[in-house]
């Protein structure tokens, strides 16, 4: 099974910001979403709130490897 959420740490390894900033904008994304404390952000949230390629956001997180080996 895939993942669909999205949490602070992987927000730091794709954003390269600190955990502090992560944990923060997933705050703040869950005010624009209006959700609950305990409810989680998915990838699709987060990448219509960033801008960044849902594909490539689902695939990091989910390792799956796109590059297609040349022979």
């Amino acid at each position: 099974m895939k993942q669909l959420f999205i949490y602070p740490k992987e927000i730091v390894l794709i954003t390269g910001k600190s955990l502090t900033t992560a944990q923060t904008l997933v705050r703040t994304m869950k005010d624009v979403y209006d959700k609950e404390k305990h409810q989680d952000i998915t990838i699709r949230e987060f990448c219509d709130y960033t801008g960044a390629r849902y594909e490539d956001v689902f695939n990091m997180i989910n390792g799956i490897d796109t590059k297609k080996d040349v022979a």
